[in-house]
C-alpha cells in the first residue's frame, strides 16, 4: 500500500492534487474497517484498512469497497438503471446487486458475494472452505481445470479461447458448464431482487466472443410462466467495472 502512494506521488508531482481516493478491493472487511479474510493475501488479514488508508491519504481520506459490489454501482450507472445484478468472472468470481439505486447490503453489512453462491453441494471444493460454490464451478481456474481433465493436459486461456472458436468439444462442455451454472445464480438472485437487468463482466468473460450470450440463452430457459428473466448484457465497462465504481465512491457516489 506504501508502495501505492510513493507511485500516486510520483504521478501527482508530489502536489495536492487529489480530490479523492477510491479503492475496489476483493477482501472481505468488516463494520470496523477490518479486513476479516482475504483469501489471496492472507497476511492482510486482521489489517486496519480503515485507519491505514486514513494515515496515507490525510487530506482527502479514502473510500473503499468490495470490487464486485463497486463493479455493480458503476454498470448500473453505465446502463442507466436503478436495479441490477452484476457478476464478474475472472480469476474469482465477484459480483453485486444494486437496488433503487445503492449497493445491497448496505453500509457496513458485508458485501454481496456471489462468487460464494453454493450452485452443488457435491461440487468440486473452493477456496473458502465449502463445495460446490459458483467460483469453485465457473470461474476462469475452474473451466480451465475442467478444460484440463478433458483433454488430460494443462490448458492456457488462449487455447481454450482458440478452442471454443473451433468448436472443440472438450472447450465447448467446460464453457457450457460454467455459463449453465453463471445462470443458475443469476436467476436464483433475480427471483429475490427483481432487477432490471443482469450483467456479466469480468477479464475472463470479455475475452471469449460468445459467452455471454450462452450465459442469456441459459437465463431465458429459466424463466418461470408469467415470470419473463431479466436480460442479460456483457459488462459495458469491459473488465474496468470495479475501477470505474471505485471513481464513483471516491465522488461520494456510491
Amino acid at each position: 500500500m506504501r508502495q501505492l502512494t510513493a507511485h500516486i506521488t510520483d504521478m501527482t508531482g508530489g502536489r495536492s492534487r487529489l480530490r479523492g481516493v477510491g479503492i475496489a478491493l476483493p477482501a472481505t472487511v468488516d463494520a470496523g474497517g477490518i479486513v476479516s479474510a482475504w483469501p489471496n493475501r492472507p497476511w492482510w488479514t486482521g489489517l486496519d484498512l480503515r485507519a491505514l488508508l486514513r494515515d496515507l491519504f490525510p487530506a482527502t481520506g479514502a473510500r473503499f469497497g468490495d470490487d464486485g459490489d463497486l463493479a455493480a454501482v458503476a454498470e448500473a450507472a453505465a446502463a442507466g438503471v436503478r436495479d441490477a445484478v452484476y457478476v464478474g468472472v475472472g480469476t474469482g468470481i465477484g459480483g453485486g446487486i444494486v437496488s433503487g439505486g445503492r449497493s445491497l447490503p448496505g453500509p457496513d453489512r458485508g458485501s454481496c458475494e456471489l462468487g460464494h453462491v453454493v450452485v452443488d453441494r457435491s461440487g468440486p471444493l473452493c477456496t473458502c472452505g465449502r463445495r460446490g460454490c459458483l467460483q469453485a464451478e465457473a470461474s476462469g481456474p475452474a473451466v480451465l481445470r475442467a478444460a484440463a481433465r478433458t483433454l488430460g493436459r494443462e490448458v492456457t486461456y488462449d487455447e481454450l479461447v482458440r478452442g471454443r472458436a473451433a468448436g472443440a468439444p472438450w472447450a465447448c462442455a467446460a464453457l457450457d458448464h460454467a455459463a449453465a451454472v453463471l445462470a443458475t445464480a443469476l436467476v436464483g438472485a433475480a427471483e429475490l431482487v427483481r432487477p432490471e437487468l443482469l450483467v456479466v463482466g469480468g477479464g475472463f468473460a470479455a475475452g471469449l466472443p460468445g459467452f455471454v450470450t450462452g450465459v442469456a440463452d441459459r437465463v431465458a430457459e429459466l424463466a418461470r410462466p408469467g415470470h419473463p428473466t431479466p436480460p442479460v448484457r456483457p459488462a459495458a465497462l469491459g473488465a474496468l467495472s470495479s475501477l470505474h465504481g471505485a471513481v464513483l465512491a471516491a465522488r461520494g457516489l456510491a
